[in-house]
């Protein structure tokens, strides 16, 4: 936390729901919140919210100098071109983190070309929400949430003592270090996939004239099926090994699970279910 206290000047790039929701934590911890953004309407709202001290549309030379810490929530592709255009501009010492739900295919790309008096500590706070925008930024999205941080080799103890302490401010309940591989053949599983599972059920059937009759299941298995096809596209095929490996495992198992019924096998079925309880009750204590 002292290291946190000592680095004040807090820059986001990409004020969004994600760069949004930091600012609005941070902010209220009573840190120095600048942000860019290109859209001039998420500036405004930002500032006369008081999400932000400051806000500019454009990469801001004066504000990306000063900056003791940035904290990057753009597309992964854009987070690599942003870097590379004006990392001449970071200050001595600077210390980086990004909220990219893909790390390996990011991670040592920036490393590579990043200077060497500056940091980047690649982390994931897993929280958000079925909306996006800085219209619908939320601080409380982090309260409880898990945060991951994913260093390499580059990467010092300072550094990551520190990025862990950022998902400590934010209020999340448990913070886990993985290597960058690790993180994203875990994200594949329990974020892509699962997204994946929702809009292959909205997809499947032309399933609108049920709306009137839908139970609560049905809503829980696809509230994240509104999805920002930009982003998530993007990230799906930069994860396609690891989403591929489970998206197969997922069609195995159902394909497994279609059989027991076609044959009648009870309890077959009842067993799968045991293990699917089972197992889930480590995701509810």
């Amino acid at each position: 936390m002292m290291n946190w206290i000592s680095r004040n000047n807090i820059l986001i790039v990409g004020l969004g729901l994600m760069g949004g929701s930091y600012a609005k934590a941070l902010k209220r911890l009573g840190f120095k919140v600048e942000a860019i953004d290109s859209r001039p309407e998420s500036i405004r709202f930002a500032e006369e919210n008081g999400l932000i001290d400051r806000g500019y549309d454009h990469p801001d030379e004066t504000a990306i100098r000063k900056a003791d810490v940035i904290i990057f929530a753009l597309y992964p592709e854009i987070l690599k071109d942003w870097i590379s255009e004006h990392q001449f501009l970071f200050k001595y010492g600077l210390l980086i983190t990004d909220v990219t739900g893909v790390k390996s295919c990011i991670v040592y790309d920036v490393q590579q070309m990043l200077r060497d008096d500056v940091e980047y500590v690649p982390s994931h706070p897993m929280a958000g929400r079925e909306v996006s925008g800085v219209e619908n930024a939320d601080d409380t999205i982090f309260h409880g949430a898990n945060f991951i941080v994913a260093p390499t080799e580059k990467n010092t103890e300072a550094g990551i003592e520190w990025c862990r302490g950022l998902g400590k401010i934010l209020g999340c309940r448990k913070i886990s270090v993985l290597t960058p591989e690790e993180h994203d053949e875990m994200i594949g599983f329990v974020s892509q996939l699962t997204h994946v599972i929702a809009v292959s059920l909205m997809t499947c059937n032309d399933n609108t004239h049920l709306v009137d009759y839908t139970g609560d299941s049905f809503r829980d298995l696809t509230r994240i099926a509104s999805i920002n096809e930009n982003m998530w596209s993007e990230l799906f095929l930069m994860n396609k090994k690891y989403l591929l490996q489970h998206m197969d495992a997922f069609i195995a198992e159902l394909n497994e699970f279609r059989g027991l019924l076609a044959e009648d096998d009870k309890e077959g079925l009842k067993e799968k279910m045991r293990l699917s309880t089972e197992r889930h009750a480590f995701f509810i204590q």
